[in-house]
């Protein structure tokens, strides 16, 4: 494990079909009783040993059928078209989590994925505003999801939440919003007006440095 020099820094995105408060942030159970959602990350800055992996995109679909640590998952990477081939091993070689200490993210991922679809490449469109808790991301052909303030029911006025995880694997702290989601890959679903997390994120084979 670890065995690899690699960072990751920038933009992330976690959308999913539970509710706004995603209960898997406080060891709950999934709204619905399932999970269908994804991670995605704009990398504005990233390297492998030594392949650079500046300004690339990628995204992944999951199905879990119960809480996540029950495992039992399915998911697809989607890469962004742009990468060479030896950028394409790389974001391989980090999300397969064997690259990463025990507990971080993309290991823990490893251990409740069972069925790992194969990745596609597609071309991505990318806006991010923290602050403003909007986002649109889309692989074309494969997945499409926009973000939008939480309205408040009474007045329609954007409402603001953030979550802060002081020992949290995927970010330190992000902000709360509503997404839809159009998944049309291996993994396919559709949300409307569900959970978002918006962050600003560096993952390293340690874990979350920021």
């Amino acid at each position: 494990m670890a065995s690899a020099d690699w960072r990751l820094e920038g933009e992330w995105l976690k959308n999913c079909n539970c509710a706004f408060g995603c209960p898997c942030d406080f060891n709950a159970r999934p709204t619905n009783g399932e999970c269908e959602g994804l991670v995605a990350m704009r990398i504005t800055k990233g390297h492998f040993n030594d392949v650079s992996l500046d300004g690339l995109h990628f995204a992944v679909t999951v199905h879990f059928p119960g809480p996540l640590h029950e495992g039992n998952g399915d998911a697809q990477p989607i890469l962004d078209e742009r990468a060479s081939p030896e950028q394409r091993e790389a974001l391989g070689a980090i999300l397969s989590g064997e690259n990463s200490a025990e507990g971080t993210l993309f290991h823990i991922f490893s251990l409740i994925v069972t069925r790992m679809h194969d990745p596609v490449l597609a071309p991505f469109e990318f806006s991010f505003d923290k602050e403003g808790r909007t986002a649109r991301m889309i692989a074309r052909g494969v997945l499409e999801t926009e973000v939008e303030p939480i309205k408040n029911p009474v007045t329609g006025e954007p409402h603001r939440a953030q979550i802060v995880m002081p020992e949290g694997f995927e970010h330190r702290m992000a902000e709360i919003a509503s997404s839809n989601i159009r998944s049309m890959g291996a993994i396919k679903f559709e949300t409307n007006g569900r959970h978002s997390s918006l962050a600003h994120v560096v993952q390293t084979p340690q874990g979350v440095a920021a």
